[in-house]
């Protein structure tokens, strides 16, 4: 495979929808996505793997267990280990990078009216 610039914005302007993750790169077995946040998620957790979220745009905040949030910007990020329940949030629109192991469903435990395709690629 050959290596390519990849236009993070103009990925972004592929899709508007929101809590959709979309594929931009794979790097071994991690899929690197583009998601759009808006309003609340639901609280989910990814069992078998950690997940990192980097703020592109926006700003977003994560609830975590025992009332605890983070609140996080543009170019900031972090990462939730596995088996953490959380739930993203954002009061107006954010751009997030996600990092996570290639197959991970959005959702996580908590499928549902939210759980997105984890195999769609742009």
């Amino acid at each position: 495979m050959k290596p390519g610039v990849i236009n993070l914005s103009e990925k972004l302007s592929l899709f508007s929808e929101h809590w959709s993750p979309k594929i931009i790169a794979q790097m071994n077995d991690h899929h690197f996505k583009l998601v759009r946040l808006s309003g609340e998620f639901v609280w989910h957790t990814h069992e078998h793997t950690d997940e990192v979220f980097l703020v592109l745009e926006g700003e977003m905040t994560i609830d975590l267990p025992e009332g605890d949030t983070a609140v996080l910007g543009p170019g900031e990020m972090i990462v939730i280990p596995k088996g953490v329940e959380h739930r993203p949030r954002a009061d107006t629109e954010c751009r997030v990078m996600l990092v996570e192991y290639a197959g991970t469903v959005n959702t996580g435990d908590a499928e549902g009216d939210l759980t997105a395709p984890d195999d769609v690629w742009i």
